[in-house]
């Protein structure tokens, strides 16, 4: 019986031009295989670039590409790993300014809060509802999402259709 694979995404957000070969050879090295990105110039940051890449591979793949990025403070970027027969997703966000935020998902891709961290957010927050809120959007890693979603949106030059409309 073959291994099953895991799928995921990488998304470069942003990357200084000197840094993008450097990023192909990191993640190629984690999936085992050469990888070529196509790169296209990232609106939001001048003389930087963005990418995204679709990968196959043995489960843990994602943390093993996530890993291989963690630490080049000039790097934006989000690495997935949907959830599989056995398995859970997960969904590592790295910025220079807040680090690396890794979070359980589930089939839909959502954030999974395990029952523990709840739990500590409640004990952290007493009775006080804004620090409960503190403590939920830490958890949810909203922090990290606030600081990438202007890089999510596609520049003009991207692939990327995008459905404003559908049924």
């Amino acid at each position: 019986m073959a291994a099953p694979l895991a799928r995921g995404a990488l998304y470069v957000h942003s990357s200084p031009r000197a840094l993008c070969p450097h990023v192909e050879w990191a993640a190629g090295r984690a999936l085992g295989r050469a990888v070529s990105f196509t790169w296209i110039e990232q609106p939001v940051l001048k003389n930087s670039q963005r990418t995204d890449f679709y990968w196959e591979g043995p489960p843990g793949t994602g943390a093993a590409i996530a890993s291989a990025l963690r630490g080049w403070e000039h790097l934006r970027y989000e690495v997935s790993e949907d959830a599989g027969y056995g398995t859970d997703g997960a969904r590592w966000m790295h910025t220079p300014d807040l680090g690396i935020f890794f979070a359980q998902t589930d089939t839909a891709g959502n954030i999974v809060i395990p029952e523990d961290r709840i739990r500590y957010a409640m004990d952290v927050a007493g009775v006080n509802a804004l620090e409960l809120h503190k403590e939920l959007r830490l958890a949810l890693g909203q922090a990290w999402d606030d600081e990438l979603e202007p890089f999510r949106h596609a520049g003009e030059k991207s692939p990327v259709i995008w459905l404003h409309r559908a049924g």
